[in-house]
Parts: structure tokens; C-alpha cells; sequence
């Protein structure tokens, strides 16, 4: 018995064998053909319906007739079409010389290329609707960060009713009260704001009760005596080149955001979205109408000379400011013409000791705002778009520039109210924005890839 089984065993053996033999060699480029252009099947793209077609015969379908539907039975297909990944790497491995001449064919040929360019922007676009992608989790994660951003929006605007209602800031009376004005405890208030190490000179203008009109009449050698004794050199000149400010401008200068932001409300609100939007602009903006009061400490502290890098506090180091040096401006116009984000980061990270999370908030929002512009780069490149880029430019500052003119038409009669809401949505909620934006791009891209 066990002889006949060892037979059987072996014939079905070969007869599973011999089929494989004999239709191996039988297969045809033209049964895996496309049905639109009856060549082989080049990333050859499934429906719904379960017809294949060249992707890029399908993106030729789709511009010219504006459908969303099988070009053979004309059933409407479901969210967006994807290469089917195991059937193109079969035709690959089964043709590959056939499949080579197919794509370079396809690459020489413009309205393919424009084409399957078009067919997969309108597939970005259309992938955080389409349902039932695959990509449930990746939208949760989406809508998390959505979700955070209404609950913040909420909070902030009660915050800000409350603080507009309650009182108002000190250093805004600071700003814009007359300096003869000041009394004692103002005068401590801005001897403090000089550096940390003005808390040693505080008591003795207390114990003086100096206030306003006594500070304008004080020299540099009241200052090194009884009862001030300022023994320091380099802090009694500090002192004295900040009064020689507030003489000249009668009142105390903007030393931070808030008192920038009180001096200069559409400045600021125009700044902080200019740099957002367009940094390599708003920069140069700084440059050309306000260089010795904004752009001149801008660029000294992103770009500070080797004898700047001691020990005092950045306030300090920006009272007496000379002009940048070509060491200086070439440094800063590298990093002004490939990262203009990292300009704003290192100037927030100076800045870090006066505020500590407005700072982290800016730095935060300028890493996100890099990687934007890295993806926006990245989309330009892979699309072959770059004989596009001076013409986006032109338009980007055409866009620019109107808003920016339509904002300053319109200012006088913007309520205050809606200027500081602007002003703290982009300075806070924006990272929260671009957090949700950059999760989107890696979403795109992945399904690029795939």
C-alpha cells in the first residue's frame, strides 16, 4: 500500500508543478493593459467599480471632463483614487524594459506631467473631506489640536475682557506720562527696569524720594556721590545715557513688547503679522522706516559682536548701539536669506529673562513657521515649479503690500478693542494654528508617498 501512495503523491506533485511551467511564459504586456490608452498598465490606479487605468491616463480623464467617475462604466468613485501598490510592483518585476520606455515617454510629455500635477492637488485638497481614507486617526489628531485651539479661544477672550476692564499696566502709565510727572515709586520703577542690577541703587533713591523733576536735574557726579554713591562706572553711564533718552523724549522709551506694543499699537499688530506671514519683508520694512529704534537692537542682538558676548543683561547691552559692522551684516543677511524664522527665534531667545512665555511662545511659532516654509519649498520643487517662484514672489508682495495699505486706510476707525484681540491671537493662538497645519503636511506627504 504504501508504494501506490508514494506514486499518487508525486503525480499531484507534478501536476501542481507542471501548470505553473507552462502559463508562466503565456503572459502578455496586453493582459495588463490600461483601457484608456491600451498600453501597459503604469502605476495603474483601482477604482471602486475595480477597474485599473493608468494613473496618468486617469488625471487626463479627470481634467478634461471635470468628473469623478470610471471612464469605462462610469461609476462615480469614492474619496480619491490610490496607485494600487501590488499590482504595479507585479507589472514592474513582470516588464520592466516595457514599463521603462512607458515613464520615460511620460515624463517628455508636458500636458501628462501638468496634468497628474493638477490630479494630485486636487487629491490634497479633497483628502481631509473624503471619508472612510484610512485615515481616522490622523483626523482625531487633527481635530485634538482644533479642539484645543476653540477651548483657548474661549479663555483668552474672558482673559482679556478682564484685563482691559480691571486696570491698566504699569508700564504703560510709564510710556506715556510726562517724566517731570513721575513720582518716587515710578522713578524706582524705571531705574529697575535697566537691568537686575539697579535693585542695588533702590533703596537710595527711595530713602531721596527722587521723583521726576528731581531725576532731570541729577549729573554724573551727583551720581558717584552721597547719598547715590553709584561707584560703578559702567552703571552710572547706563543711568545716564537712559536719562539722556527720556530728556530728549520727555517721557520713558519702549524697553519691551508691552511698552512697544503702548507706544506703537498698528506698528506692533502690523509687525507681528508681517513677520509672520512675510518675515523676509517685514525685516526689510524695519530697515528702511525704522532703523535706529527697532532695527538697529534687532540686528545687535541676533548678530552681537565677540566683545558684546559679556555678562549684562540685554537691556543694558541695547542702550548704546553703533553701526553693525560688515561681520555683522553679512551674518545677518545669510540667515535673513535662508532663515528668516531663526532671526526671530534668537531674538526671542535674548529676550527670554524679560518674558519668559511670550518669548517661548515666539520661539515656538517660528520653528513651526521654518518647517511651513521647508514644506512650501519641498511642494514647489517636487511639482518642477520653480520657474514660478519670481512670479509667486511678485504676488506675495503685491498681496503684502495692499493689505498692509488697506489696514492703514482703515486703522482710525478700528475699536481698540479688536486691535488687541488681533494682537494676542497671533501672538499666542498662531503656534497653536500652525501646529494643526504642520500635521496636516505630513499627512499629505505621507499620502504622497504612498
Amino acid at each position: 500500500m504504501e508504494e501506490p501512495q508514494k506514486n499518487y503523491l508525486n503525480t499531484m506533485d507534478l501536476e501542481k508543478d507542471e501548470p505553473l511551467k507552462s502559463t508562466g511564459p503565456q503572459i502578455s504586456v496586453s493582459e495588463f493593459s490600461c483601457h484608456c490608452c491600451y498600453d501597459i498598465l503604469v502605476n495603474p490606479t483601482t477604482l471602486n467599480c475595480g477597474h485599473s487605468f493608468c494613473r496618468h491616463c486617469l488625471a487626463l480623464w479627470w481634467a478634461s471632463s471635470k468628473k469623478t467617475e470610471c471612464p469605462e462604466c462610469r461609476e462615480k468613485w469614492e474619496g480619491f483614487p490610490k496607485v494600487n501598490i501590488l499590482l504595479r510592483d507585479a507589472i514592474e518585476k513582470l516588464f520592466p524594459d516595457a514599463i521603462r520606455m512607458r515613464f520615460e515617454d511620460i515624463q517628455q510629455n508636458n500636458d501628462i506631467v501638468q496634468s497628474l500635477a493638477a490630479f494630485q492637488k486636487y487629491g490634497n485638497d479633497q483628502i481631509p473631506l473624503a471619508p472612510n481614507t484610512g485615515r481616522a486617526n490622523q483626523q482625531r489628531g487633527g481635530g485634538f489640536f482644533s479642539g484645543v485651539l476653540t477651548a483657548l479661544t474661549g479663555v483668552a477672550v474672558v482673559l482679556l475682557v478682564y484685563h482691559w476692564s480691571s486696570r491698566e499696566s504699569e508700564h504703560d502709565l510709564l510710556v506715556h506720562k510726562a517724566v517731570a510727572k513721575w513720582t518716587a515709586e515710578e522713578v524706582v520703577l524705571w531705574l529697575e527696569q535697566l537691568g537686575p542690577w539697579a535693585s542695588l541703587y533702590r533703596e537710595r533713591f527711595l530713602s531721596e524720594r527722587v521723583n521726576g523733576r528731581l531725576l532731570l536735574t541729577l549729573t554724573e557726579e551727583e551720581f558717584s556721590k552721597t547719598p547715590y554713591t553709584i561707584e560703578n562706572s559702567s552703571h552710572r553711564r547706563a543711568i545716564l545715557m537712559e536719562l539722556e533718552r527720556v530728556k530728549a523724549l520727555g517721557m520713558k522709551p519702549p524697553q519691551n513688547l508691552w511698552e512697544y506694543k503702548a507706544v506703537n499699537p498698528g506698528r506692533s499688530l502690523f509687525l507681528l503679522y508681517a513677520l509672520k506671514s512675510s518675515p523676509r519683508l517685514g525685516l526689510l520694512y524695519l530697515y528702511l522706516f525704522d532703523y535706529t529704534d527697532t532695527f538697529l537692537p534687532f540686528i545687535h542682538t541676533i548678530c552681537p559682536l565677540q566683545e558684546d558676548s559679556s555678562g549684562e543683561d540685554i537691556v543694558t547691552k541695547l542702550l548704546d548701539l553703533k553701526e553693525p559692522t560688515w561681520k555683522q551684516w553679512r551674518e545677518f543677511l545669510v540667515k535673513y536669506s535662508f532663515l528668516p524664522y531663526q532671526l526671530i527665534a534668537e531674538f526671542a531667545w535674548d529676550w527670554l529673562e524679560v518674558h519668559y512665555w511670550t518669548s517661548r511662545f515666539l520661539i515656538i511659532n517660528a520653528m513651526l513657521l521654518s518647517v511651513l516654509e521647508l514644506f512650501s519649498f519641498w511642494r514647489i520643487w517636487s511639482r518642477s515649479e520653480l520657474k514660478t517662484v519670481p512670479q509667486r514672489m511678485w504676488s506675495h508682495f503685491w498681496k503684502v503690500s495692499t493689505q498692509g495699505l488697506f489696514v492703514a486706510m482703515f486703522w482710525p476707525l478700528i475699536p481698540q478693542f479688536v486691535c488687541n484681540c488681533l494682537f494676542y491671537w497671533a501672538l499666542y493662538f498662531n503656534p497653536i494654528i500652525n501646529i494643526d497645519l504642520v500635521v496636516k503636511e505630513l499627512q499629505r506627504l505621507e499620502t504622497q508617498v504612498l
